[in-house]
């Protein structure tokens, strides 16, 4: 009897020359493979190819595994691990070479990938959500690996040994070239949960499979899927773990400011509309399908529409309260010789502030190549302070900051999270990272800032 494995159209397909007994009983024992009555023999999808290869090896079956296309790499790296990454990549070795590792950011995800990419020696795909990221990841690797590194995205589709590829394009590439990487690194994998990105993980065959993130639990709970897609939480570590040694030592000061008596005024009535249509329809708010619910109704229902409009007005008020922007002059005149970062939540706030203050800006209208330019200049001093709304929460290489001002946020933790991660990288001379967050007291805000918390 001859078992062959063989990748065929995003699935695994196992074939035999007689019945297939083995393949049978391992259907018996196992949702994931099911016979095919097209070609007489079983499917399983491509992402359990290394569950199905490894019910064969457990019944000592002779088989030929002909599903990936692939030539072992050499490869080396110059990293020294430390010792949390070294910790990180055993667990995910003990995991068999499968699963997700939180780590914060500026703790060296990428440096762990690569450490497990020269480990494996096999093709590999390294997913990431930006073309930012994509730029980054192919430098570093280039930098790296002596080996050519392929691009799906960013103007690119080329494919080599080693390929970074965006979420998009990988979702786009996904069937064809499933059967070509024997390891795939979900780079901010938390975008992994997107019912569409999914699709990238079912129809890769890459046994081996590792995710980063700082933030892998999802309010929706779509890192179940993600966990079953690519493998549990093998390891996690936050701020408070690496501070001081590995990462900056932090503060976290709140500043809480009050509305002017206009704003309050447009406060207290907007709010006031949106908190009386609420007890009426017996909506708490107290989760995400809550909001979503308000919104389904206000594109039939003018009272759901008005509640929805004051919301937004009172939202707006408050993360843009006068008194925030003043504030902001005065954190800036403290930390001048400082290099800062401003967060808001709006980009009609980012160029008042911009104007005002003559902060560089980056929004999602600031180009590639402008966004490059400003960074750069942060990098290299010339710029010591800059202002966006969520354009650097993640995807891209932020040079090194000592002092945040969350001017204005939504209550993710993940945000949060990120956009403190921003000024944790550690400086020669030891200095503590400051994040500020600006809150108008006495309104709604104060409970977001206490919920990402």
């Amino acid at each position: 009897m001859t078992l062959t494995l063989r990748f065929e159209d995003g699935t695994v397909r196992a074939v035999s020359d007689d019945a297939g007994s083995t393949f049978a009983e391992i259907a018996d024992e196992y949702a994931f493979l099911e016979a095919d009555e097209r070609t007489g023999g079983y499917r399983a999808p491509a992402y359990r190819y290394a569950d199905l290869r490894g019910a064969l090896d457990d019944r000592g079956a002779d088989y030929r595994d002909r599903v990936l296309d692939t030539e072992p790499l050499s490869l080396s790296t110059r990293y020294q691990l430390r010792e949390y990454q070294q910790a990180a990549l055993d667990a995910w070795h003990d995991a068999g070479d499968r699963g997700i590792v939180e780590l914060p950011t500026g703790a060296g995800k990428t440096v762990l990938a690569i450490a497990a990419m020269a480990e494996l020696g096999v093709p590999t795909l390294i997913v990431v959500p930006t073309v930012d990221l994509l730029d980054q990841w192919r430098r570093e690797l280039e930098a790296e690996f002596d080996t050519a590194i392929g691009q799906f995205g960013g103007g690119e589709q080329r494919r080599e040994a080693i390929t970074v590829s965006t979420y998009d394009s990988a979702y786009l590439k996904a069937d064809n070239v499933g059967g070509q990487f024997g390891l795939v690194v979900f780079d901010e994998v938390h975008h992994l949960g997107g019912e569409g990105y999914r699709e990238i993980a079912r129809l890769l065959a890459a046994p081996a499979r590792l995710g980063l993130t700082a933030t892998f639990e999802r309010p929706d709970g779509a890192h179940e899927a993600i966990a079953d897609l690519v493998g549990p939480r093998v390891y996690t570590l936050d701020a408070d773990d690496l501070a001081g040694e590995h990462l900056a030592e932090y503060e976290i000061r709140r500043i809480e400011v009050d509305l002017t008596p206009e704003e309050r005024e447009a406060y207290e009535e907007a709010q006031g509309t949106f908190v009386d249509y609420l007890k009426r329809s017996n909506i708490s708010m107290q989760r995400g399908s809550d909001y979503q619910e308000l919104v389904k109704r206000s594109g039939r229902d003018p009272e759901a529409r008005e509640a929805l409009l004051a919301k937004q007005r009172a939202r707006r008020i408050v993360r843009e309260a006068d008194r925030k922007v003043d504030e902001l002059g005065r954190l800036l005149d403290r930390h001048r010789d400082d290099r800062v970062i401003v967060f808001t939540a709006s980009t009609d706030l980012v160029y008042r502030l911009s104007e005002r203050y003559l902060l560089p800006a980056i929004t999602n209208e600031t180009g590639a190549a402008e966004r490059r330019e400003i960074l750069d200049r942060f990098r290299s001093g010339e710029y010591s302070r800059v202002v966006t709304a969520n354009v650097l929460d993640e995807g891209v290489d932020v040079p090194d900051a000592n002092v945040g001002v969350l001017l204005a946020g939504s209550g993710s933790e993940r945000e949060f999270t990120q956009r403190l991660g921003r000024i944790l990288r550690p400086t020669d001379d030891d200095s503590r990272a400051l994040l500020y967050e600006v809150v108008s007291e006495e309104t709604a805000e104060e409970r977001v800032a206490d919920r990402r918390r």
